[in-house]
């Protein structure tokens, strides 16, 4: 997931095609607020501000470090930009403290930024032997070695095979129990030594890097990705102007799946089946704008080599609540 860095760090993924999809909501109001729900290093928010000049953007990070940077990036923009430490999930009370009733287009460009994985200290990156930490927000309490250290082996199994889909969770759990009697895990260094005896030769051959899934799951656990997003994107529907967009970039199947699931539902209607016309307020408030999940192009990828595992979804709000 490394990207090509520029003059303020890691260039956006698919920064061109964001802006196609999202122009249509913000060229269409009066006073067009943007929100950029994952700011990172600030690129894609540079990007809309310099797009539209007339675009205010509410910029969301939990993490300071990433906030501090892209105040840097943006400090052309700052009398257009309201910046936010919060996570994605407090989307309704940074959009009720910025005072913005309806906003007409968001970005969430989910999962760990390349600035984060390039900052060993942080410990999202099992090529350099680091402290296992994984916090998005450095205040948040819980390490990746706390859950290494004192999740009992049924719940250590489970993050990895729901949040990792790792095929020998069962195995690597016990490894980690075992181990962590000796000494309590504290560097990333020793976890991949445990992952590179615990997966069969056949797998590691074949299946990736054996330590890809596992440090998945514990950072997904570590920053409750998933239970975030499922809790982030109703509201930010909710929340969205009519003919306002959300656009959404997941690079692992289980936030995909999460959008889809969540897009799907706002855009069917629920007048019952078999009907010849829909029923007064049964209409869908939604429409998808693309037709499944979206990839980056070859000409991306090879520009930017983290687009490689980009899915993209958006929807437009056609529907008011009001008007159903």
């Amino acid at each position: 997931m490394n990207q090509v860095s520029g003059e303020f760090g890691h260039v956006p993924v698919m920064a061109e095609r964001m802006l196609e999809l999202l122009a249509p909501a913000i060229d269409g109001a009066a006073r067009p607020v943007f929100v950029d729900a994952t700011l990172g290093a600030g690129g894609h928010s540079e990007a809309f501000a310099r797009r539209f000049p007339d675009l205010r953007i509410v910029a969301i990070d939990r993490d300071t470090t990433a906030l501090l940077q892209a105040r840097s990036r943006l400090a052309p923009f700052a009398d257009r930009i309201t910046f936010a430490h919060a996570r994605y999930d407090e989307i309704g009370d940074v959009l009720d403290d910025a005072g913005v009733d309806r906003y007409h287009a968001a970005l969430f460009d989910l999962g760990v930024s390349s600035m984060q994985l390039d900052r060993s200290d942080r410990g999202f990156a099992y090529a350099v032997d680091a402290a296992l930490d994984m916090r998005m927000n450095p205040d948040d309490p819980l390490t990746a070695a706390e859950v290494l250290n004192t999740y009992p082996h049924g719940e250590l199994a489970r993050i990895l095979s729901q949040y990792g889909e790792e095929r020998f969770a069962g195995r690597i759990a016990s490894a980690i129990v075992r181990e962590r009697e000796i000494a309590p895990f504290d560097t990333s260094g020793r976890l991949v030594e445990l992952l590179y005896a615990a997966i069969p030769a056949a797998t590691r051959r074949t299946g990736g890097h054996p330590a890809k899934r596992t440090f998945q799951a514990l950072r997904i656990e570590v920053n409750a990705e998933l239970a975030s997003l499922r809790a982030a994107l109703p509201v930010a529907l909710d929340r969205l102007a009519v003919d306002g967009r959300v656009t959404v970039m997941s690079y692992q199947s289980l936030e995909d799946r999460i959008t889809k699931r969540t897009f799907v539902d706002r855009t069917t209607s629920t007048s019952p089946p078999g009907l010849p016309v829909e029923l007064p307020g049964t209409e869908a408030e939604f429409r998808l704008v693309t037709r499944g999940a979206e990839q980056a192009t070859e000409a991306e990828i090879e520009t930017n080599p983290r687009a490689a595992s980009v899915r993209v979804r958006a929807v437009q709000r056609i529907l008011s609540k009001e008007k159903r």
